[in-house]
């Protein structure tokens, strides 16, 4: 009688209930085929499938899992737990030499992460192509008759990126098996769950709903010519979301309802071509927290699966269907952030990548795409390029001010048949003009301060949290003053922003000194900005926080001037003097050509080196001609945000008071971090140092990880947190 292999076990239940092996490796085969097929990849992720849990035939596998063998059976004894993808991923270039490598990597890294190709590391894919695995070569498991060459793929490289390619091929093929893996396993050892995930609307059902919405709010709107320019956006949107799919850009300025007209483009799109899903990026938490709530609004709470840092997974509009559907996007609209979605296109965990095959057949929009990072500008540009021309993605770069990623004789490196939405940019940024930009030169910080005490309701935005508390202190004597940085925890700047926005609106005095935090897309109206110098683009996001409503008679005034201690050194002072270079050759620094002739200007400047710091590109055709990629390397350079800063939890109110005293005793402290994150900032290293050894900081949690402020005097209500003495006390705190 031959003998039975298991996948999976089942705790004090007889093996007729466990998972056969061979049942699993049909299941995840079919199902990876069916991901696969969204970019016609069906047959390869089928044999990843049907062949990663292959060493699970080994008997050193069997018996971990709890199987009886037969006391004289020959089990090799190795330490640590048994290797049961090595041997797959040795059969997949046994059986198709060349294209099998490709399958190789997914299967060897489906557990532990893709791995590099070749590297001084024994867990290298060369290493354990070569590596001696138990023999399973008597063992009778599923075969296929699929061969697979060169020709099979989906595409054909392109031999000056063709490393780019492959990996990235690699990488999709790699999302479809560990997500049917994960599935299959979760279908077997909890049936109920994939229940769980069932039950967001159709595509169809949200494109009713907005339509509808949209409708009404043609309806309730006075006939005004900024109102008339809405509709006339939203209609041009409507009308090119029957053009074949490709790549779009959607420049529309502040206040002309790209939000709303965005979305209406990709759902009538992603009907018109049956594509999946829509899946919004945005670079900043704070704009996807407000986008997010405006589509809720819309289309319902079941509506939008919101994937980020911030997102309170515990919140009670999350259920464990969405918590379930943030693993893989598999939902129909999904808001997202620019580092969850380019780090995950470059990562090579399964955690990360589970998502991927899920962008193949989809319409992705990149809100304020100017956002990219220009030190990994050209592979964002790449995996742009390449889930467009081969995975059947739309891409749409929305944004109020034109990126300069698309090709030019000055930026040969961006990308193709970029196709605008809108017919004439320029005459909606004039229709939609609200300020007009004025440069001050270099001013003093007594002069800067005499400046802001002229306006009753004014902003300065700074570039350093030093420079923000200076010229805050320097106010001490201004009515209404307020100052916001990177100090003050999250929750603490929203009921800031709450007190501002009702100051403003109440028409009282407001002066408020802020780091750079407050461009990042904050819905805040001043009648008047100061900035100091910066890129064009910070310039453009500080302009968006003046007349912002379009409610003055006169333009608002942006104020641009150089401080007295000049800029911030490296990448902040190159941005600042390319701006301050086309300041002088354009009356207008934000108009349309002067943004598109600053990043001209500035990428041609950074030149392919500094687009690619990490020399991602490079690496990934290093040694194409041996199929060796670095995946792992790579997962490691490619950091949209590289911070030396660590975090600090800040118990600003009961209620971080309460999850402090929660974690102090927790064993497993994720749910309580996640919720913490809204009371958590960000310093240097020998800040932190120097807090815990004056004992104002303890790590309170069970595994010492988590730093938690407990001398509450060194957190100020105006500045956050004030390190400069971390002996401090306030004298009342002294008291018995």
């Amino acid at each position: 009688m031959e003998r039975q292999f298991y996948a999976h076990s089942l705790e004090g239940e007889p093996e007729e209930q466990w998972q056969p092996l061979d049942v699993h490796l049909l299941n995840v085969a079919q199902m990876a085929r069916r991901f696969g097929k969204l970019f016609s990849a069906g047959r390869w992720a089928y044999l990843a499938g049907l062949w990663h849990d292959l060493g699970k035939y080994g008997l050193s596998f069997q018996r971990r899992i709890g199987v009886e063998l037969d006391p004289d059976a020959n089990i090799e004894t190795r330490s640590g737990r048994p290797d049961h993808s090595t041997a797959g991923a040795q059969h997949a270039v046994k059986e198709l030499k060349d294209p099998g490598k490709l399958l190789a990597y997914a299967i060897a890294g489906h557990h532990a992460g893709l791995p590099d190709g070749s590297s001084t590391e024994n867990s290298c894919l060369s290493r354990r192509l070569k590596k001696n695995v138990e023999d399973i070569s008597g063992v009778s498991f599923p075969k296929s008759d699929l061969k697979l060459t060169a020709k099979d793929l989906p595409f054909t490289p392109d031999q000056k990126r063709a490393g780019f390619q492959l990996s990235f091929f690699v990488r999709m093929l790699y999302s479809c098996l560990v997500d049917a893996d994960f599935l299959d396993t979760e279908a077997f050892m909890n049936p109920e769950k994939p229940a769980w995930r069932k039950g967001y609307p159709e595509l169809s059902t949200l494109h009713a709903k907005l339509s509808d919405h949209l409708e009404i709010l043609k309806e309730k709107a006075t006939d005004t010519p900024i109102n008339r320019q809405r509709d006339e956006i939203l209609q041009q949107c409507l009308d090119a979301a029957s053009l074949r799919q490709g790549l779009f850009s959607l420049t529309v300025p502040t206040g002309g309802g790209k939000t709303l007209s965005s979305l209406a483009f990709a759902l009538k799109h992603a009907l018109a071509h049956g594509l999946e899903r829509i899946i919004y990026v945005i670079p900043y938490t704070s704009i996807i927290e407000q986008n997010a709530a405006v589509f809720r609004e819309v289309l319902g709470e079941e509506a939008v699966l919101e994937h980020h840092s911030n997102f309170d997974a515990t919140e009670e509009r999350e259920d464990r269907r969405s918590r379930m559907a943030a693993e893989n996007w598999d939902a129909p609209l999904v808001v997202t952030t620019n580092v969850q979605f380019f780090e995950s296109l470059f990562h090579n965990r399964s955690s990360k990548c589970r998502k991927l095959h899920n962008i193949a057949r989809s319409v992705v929009i990149l809100d304020e795409a100017q956002m990219l990072p220009a030190p990994l500008l050209l592979p964002c540009i790449e995996a742009l390029r390449e889930i467009s021309s081969i995975y059947g993605t739309s891409l749409v770069l929305c944004t109020a001010t034109q990126p300069a990623i698309a090709k030019t004789p000055l930026f040969q490196w961006g990308l193709d048949d970029v196709h605008e939405i809108v017919s004439d940019p320029q005459q909606l940024y004039t229709a939609f003009k609200r300020v007009e930009t004025v440069w001050l030169g270099e001013l003093s910080d007594d002069r800067i301060a005499e400046e802001l005490g002229r306006h009753e309701q004014v902003l300065c935005v700074v570039n350093t949290r030093k420079h923000a508390r200076i010229l805050y202190e320097k106010m001490a004597e201004e009515e209404g003053r307020y100052h916001l940085s990177g100090l003050m925890c999250p929750a603490h700047r929203t009921e800031r922003f709450k007190k501002i926005r009702q100051m403003l609106e109440d028409g009282l005095p407001c002066r408020l000194i802020s780091t750079q935090l407050i461009e990042a897309g904050v819905d805040i109206d001043f009648p008047a900005v100061f900035r100091s110098a910066a890129g064009i683009d910070s310039i453009a996001q500080a302009a968006g926080r003046c007349n912002r409503e379009g409610k003055m008679a006169q333009p608002g005034r942006v104020h641009v001037f150089m401080p007295e201690d000049g800029l911030p050194p490296g990448d902040f002072r190159q941005h600042a003097q390319t701006a301050a270079a086309i300041m002088r050759h354009h009356a207008d620094m934000l108009s349309l050509p002067a943004i598109r002739a600053y990043f001209e200007a500035l990428y041609w400047q950074k030149g392919s080196e500094g687009l690619d710091r990490e020399r991602i590109l490079e690496l990934l055709q290093e040694d194409l001609r041996k199929g060796n990629f670095p995946f792992r390397e790579i997962a490691e350079r490619f950091r949209l945000i590289h911070s030396p800063m660590q975090p600090l939890i800040i118990p600003w109110d009961q209620l971080a008071e309460g999850l402090v005293q929660q974690l102090r005793y927790v064993e497993h402290p994720g749910p309580l971090i996640r919720k913490l994150q809204r009371y958590t900032i960000q310093i240097p290293p020998p800040v932190l140092t120097s807090l815990v050894a004056a004992g104002s900081v303890e790590r309170t949690d069970q595994q010492g990880q988590f730093p938690v402020l407990i001398n509450m005097d060194l957190y100020r209500e105006d500045l956050g947190l004030c390190p400069e003495d971390p002996t401090f006390h306030a004298v009342q705190s002294l008291i018995l």
